[in-house]
């Protein structure tokens, strides 16, 4: 069981009778954002609340994951909810973030309830952006606690903010041919009522593609900067990589207010795995650590799984080119504005 207070529903924006409706923020009950930057470390975390309690899970699909807690979202496992997730820059070292949220949660008696109290259930990855930062400055339990009391119901934001301060793209050759990316969100509802957002921390090894129509955005560059290398058609010459590349993995929050069980959502986030593929090329190598969670504050009854499914891969495609298109050049990285205009 879980205890706190339950956010008001918001009102739903709909055009037409029979067509989803992508907007620009659709908050979802329960269900807050907050983050944390830190500009001149190129760090900061992103965490996603759900105080009185989301039915959760997860899939982690990526070659070198960092994370907390996933284990206990296991279908086959105890717990049914979870109260926050974390999303951090910092690699390992990063996952310090999560104690500060699991005190703010703690103060505010949320969590899965013991006879000795409450115990807060966090689940969280990190991105590796220490090619950035360089270790100078880690996100902490400070910088986790205070995401939380950054955290609104509208409180998204896109680009170099939150765990995507220091997100990179195009490793390919190197940090030193890669560009600049950052945080992305997306969302969407249907006129009966459905919701669904995704939030991406772009961080990936690959480059990043337009979905809709196979446009390279960033990536690898080529050796005088001015271009893009093209990832995917450089893997033909290639047999072996350069070994461990700074700065991998996309980590990503599915949200929605359809009713599931943990064991649906598993095959939500599976399924929101497949925006990662639509996006991002190569994708799930060896050294991304790629992790989707998926949350049910459970309002909405009567969704098939697979359409919230194929929504979510939609979503956080979107969210993917999203965190690209918002991100700013930093040092002697630049992001997608800077080569290609706003």
């Amino acid at each position: 069981m879980s205890s706190c207070v339950a956010e008001e529903s918001v009102a739903l924006h709909a055009d037409g009778k029979n067509s989803m409706v992508l907007d620009n923020f659709n908050s979802i009950e329960g269900v807050r954002i907050g983050q944390v930057t830190d500009k001149q470390h190129h760090t900061g975390c992103t965490v996603v609340m759900a105080e009185n309690g989301a039915v959760a899970g997860v899939d982690v699909r990526g070659g070198a994951p960092g994370t907390h807690g996933t284990d206990a979202l296991r279908p086959e496992n105890l717990v049914e909810q979870v109260h926050a997730v974390v999303l951090t820059g910092g690699s390992a070292f990063g996952l310090a973030t999560v104690q500060g949220v699991m005190r703010y949660l703690r103060q505010r008696n949320c969590g899965f309830q013991t006879e000795y109290g409450v115990v807060p259930i966090v689940a969280g990855a990190v991105v590796f952006d220490l090619g950035l930062n360089k270790g100078k400055n880690l996100p902490d339990a400070t910088m986790g606690y205070q995401a939380c009391e950054n955290s609104s119901k509208e409180g998204f934001e896109q680009g170099c903010v939150g765990a995507g301060t220091g997100a990179t793209v195009g490793k390919l050759f190197g940090l030193e041919r890669a560009m600049k990316s950052g945080q992305g969100f997306a969302s969407l509802a249907s006129p009966r009522g459905l919701k669904v957002w995704a939030l991406a921390v772009v961080n990936a090894f690959g480059d990043v593609r337009n979905h809709e129509n196979g446009e390279l955005l960033a990536g690898v560059r080529t050796e005088d900067g001015r271009q893009l290398a093209n990832a995917a058609a450089s893997l033909v010459e290639l047999e072996i990589l350069g070994g461990f590349s700074e700065n991998n993995t996309v980590l990503g929050v599915v949200a929605t207010n359809a009713k599931l069980t943990k064991t649906e959502l598993t095959r939500v986030a599976q399924m929101a795995q497949d925006g990662i593929a639509r996006a991002v090329v190569p994708s799930h190598t060896l050294y991304d650590g790629d992790t989707i969670f998926a949350l049910s504050t459970g309002s909405h009854r009567g969704v098939e799984v697979t359409v919230v499914g194929a929504l979510a891969a939609q979503l956080m495609a979107k969210a993917i080119v999203n965190g690209v298109l918002h991100a700013v050049g930093v040092d002697n990285l630049p992001a997608y504005q800077d080569l290609f205009g706003a």
